[in-house]
């Protein structure tokens, strides 16, 4: 392996000298043996060398305490689903602990050693990367708790999770038919009218990049073939994609817009982010520039620090993960898919996605289960439950004893005592009857790692987690951003929902870092190991390739907790595809109805079209409100008018309705949008101008 590809992003790493010592072997701790927090300065270190750094802030060092002791009290015995949560969670709206009531701990933790920790979060210092490799010895010397047949539960007893690098040809065969374009190598599907003009529609509205992002893959699957000396027909690429002429502009979705040209130019200067124009559009006029100028970047640059990015003002509205029906998501899925393998390919970096293998897992209790069981069970209890309840209590009971408490998260809680705590919530928890009074601090932040660390499947999930790694290669910290957000939207539901979970706790507890001393630096190195290194990862790389890394994966999940409120977003480019896909297919059934020449039932609905058209034209819509008494209401479109101003005029006019505004929301339905929930600062003229034949219908939530 080369020293560029030991290096990571951010922080140069120029060498490390080890003075590595093997850990003694230890059998089951007896009482009488000190807790795993007393042997962390006992026992000698897997890795007690030390690195060479460049960076340009001095590193400052950090203090470290013990766990606070609390008081016992009597268990609670209620069996009622919402008693599984603690009461405040669940009167808070979709799950927010930060808006809870909290209290403080009952205990003061031990005096500080006299030493400070760097508050900077702009670079990965040398004693916060220390941190990360405490905390992968303290994985190592855990053992890995529950979930191996050790904590407990029925079911299974769950294996190790195994990846599976694909045969040649066949991650191009599966990209293909993620992205909805079987058809494309599968003959068996060409007779299949639907699924060839679905794949018509979605090619006719890729950009530039997105195109030869799919030729790319056609191309290889197709010489894959011919090496295998297949006579099987494959269709050609170039019946398939029509070459640019030199002098043809792309169109405006296909980017060229100056405002794109300005933001991919800018490098690090800007901090806005075009949303509008495809982001890997945006890296290959980034690219051509400093072809141009002859610039190197690397992604190794000792540049680390995190702008304050922030996204260009749309006024049709932000989307937001969960705003949209699932027929929209499904292309948005499709697209993103395509967009960020684009972007991949712009920096040269090839994906090599792995294939997840079947394992056993165990079919109930709390550790080592998967998360799609886990919340089929959660939801038998409480329906659209989305988080898993034992990880939505974790995260409550450390909140409600105080995020004050200092080295929350780092400080680990008793080895001994936390495979205990396993067995007894697995065999209690949906009982009610878990003592959580009892439970120290540092020992539910321990299990809370413990239970990421235990699912069978990593939380990034097997196919995308080289793909998450692979960022840091990107050239610019925009980029990355940009490779997050589209990594992010192609995660499973139940993965993208736990994964936001956690990063607004982490985010909460860097909130209390004066107290805490957990800056976003320490809660990433700390929390990485935990996201990335799933079972069997360490049996399957060199210690120089854990080494490397070690700052890539922090630096990722510091982005995802710096970034979460753009990263949980739809960009604009993906939305505008979609209108268009949607567009595409209307014209196309609005041509099989004028061939069924259904001329009664067009008549029938000339006159309703007539009315609203005479309506708009006179600067009017007509809001729907099924859902309560008013049937509807005209509502005058103005320069000013947002989304939030059409939901207070209707609870201004319906007293009798008793629900707040943050309950309700006005959708966007038909036209080139199948079903769109707005946000509040949305202005209503400007959307209407982009699909003037949508209904507009105000509903409660739906997330």
């Amino acid at each position: 392996m080369s020293r560029q590809q030991q290096e990571s992003q951010g922080v140069v790493l120029t060498g490390y000298h080890s003075n590595a010592e093997l850990l003694p072997k230890t059998g089951p701790c007896e009482p009488s043996c000190p807790s795993a927090q007393d042997l962390e300065s006992t026992v000698p270190s897997r890795r007690t060398g030390h690195y060479t750094v460049q960076q340009n802030q001095s590193p400052h060092h950090g203090d470290k305490s013990g766990p606070s002791t609390t008081t016992n009290s009597t268990k609670t015995t209620s069996t009622d689903p919402a008693s599984l949560l603690n009461p405040s969670i669940v009167a808070c709206p979709r799950f927010q602990p930060s808006s809870c009531p909290r209290h403080s701990p009952n205990s003061k933790p031990r005096p500080r050693p006299p030493c400070q920790r760097c508050n900077s979060q702009e670079s990965l210092d040398e004693l916060e990367m220390d941190d990360y490799w405490k905390e992968v010895e303290n994985i190592t010397r855990s053992g890995g708790g529950a979930g191996r047949g050790e904590g407990g539960g029925e079911g299974e007893v769950q294996e190790e999770e195994q990846q599976k690098i694909p045969e040649e040809g066949e991650q191009e065969e599966a990209w293909l038919t993620e992205a909805g374009l079987a058809r494309l190598f599968d003959d068996s599907l060409a007779a299949d009218q639907d699924q060839e003009e679905d794949s018509t529609v979605f090619l006719s509205t890729l950009t530039r990049s997105q195109a030869a992002a799919v030729e790319r893959r056609v191309t290889s699957l197709q010489q894959t073939w011919l090496r295998r000396r297949n006579r099987q027909h494959v269709p050609d690429v170039r019946d398939i994609f029509r070459p640019p002429e030199k002098d043809e502009e792309p169109s405006k979705l296909k980017g060229g817009s100056e405002n794109g040209q300005k933001d991919v130019t800018s490098a690090e200067i800007e901090t806005e982010l075009n949303v509008e124009v495809a982001f890997s559009e945006q890296a290959l006029t980034y690219r051509d520039n400093n072809q141009k100028l002859n610039v190197i970047t690397s992604p190794n640059s000792p540049d680390d620090k995190l702008p304050n990015f922030k996204l260009l003002r749309d006024k049709t509205g932000q989307t937001r993960i969960g705003d949209l029906s699932p027929l929209d998501m499904k292309k948005v899925h499709r697209l993103v898919l395509v967009e960020a393998t684009a972007l991949f390919d712009t920096a040269g970096i090839d994906l090599k996605a792995h294939k997840a293998v079947k394992v056993k897992t165990k079919e109930s209790g709390l550790f080592g289960v998967p998360l799609a069981t886990l919340l089929d069970q959660d939801q038998r209890r409480v329906p659209a439950t989305k988080v898993p309840f034992i990880l939505q209590r974790f995260i409550s009971h450390i909140e409600e004893e105080g995020l004050d408490i200092e080295g929350l998260l780092r400080i680990p809680g008793a080895a001994t005592r936390v495979k205990s705590l396993c067995q007894e919530l697995e065999s209690s928890f949906y009982d009610g009857v878990f003592p959580w009074q009892q439970l120290k601090q540092h020992d539910a932040a321990s299990l809370l790692k413990l239970f990421i660390r235990e699912l069978p499947h990593p939380l990034l999930t097997v196919e995308y987690l080289n793909a998450f790694i692979a960022v840091n290669k990107l050239p610019t910290k925009k980029q990355q951003l940009q490779a997050l957000n589209l990594l992010v939207l192609l995660l499973p539901k139940a993965n993208r929902d736990t994964l936001k979970a956690l990063v607004e706790f982490f985010q909460r507890v860097i909130d209390h870092q004066a107290k805490n001393k957990m800056t976003l630096n320490n809660v990433s190195v700390v929390m990485a190991p935990n996201i990335f290194m799933f079972k069997g990862f360490r049996s399957k790389v060199t210690e120089q390739q854990e080494f490397s890394m070690a700052t890539s994966t922090a630096n990722i999940v510091r982005l995802l907790i710096r970034y979460q409120n753009l990263l949980w977003t739809i960009p604009k480019f993906i939305m505008t595809q979609v209108r268009q896909q949607n567009m595409e297919s209307h014209r196309k059934l609005n041509k099989e109805r004028a061939v069924r020449k259904l001329l009664k039932k067009i008549t029938t609905e000339k006159p309703s079209e007539k009315a609203v058209s005479e309506e708009s034209s006179q600067g009017f819509i007509r809001v729907q409100a099924p859902q309560f008494s008013k049937v509807s209401m005209a509502v005058q479109l103005t320069e000013e008018l947002q989304a939030a101003d059409v939901l207070t005029r209707f609870l201004s006019q319906e007293s009798l309705v008793a629900v707040k505004q943050e309950e309700l929301c006005l959708y966007e339905i038909g036209g080139n949008i199948k079903e769109r929930c707005l946000d509040g600062e949305t202005y209503m003229k400007d959307l209407f101008q982009l699909n003037p034949a949508a209904e507009w219908v105000i509903k409660s939530v739906q997330r």
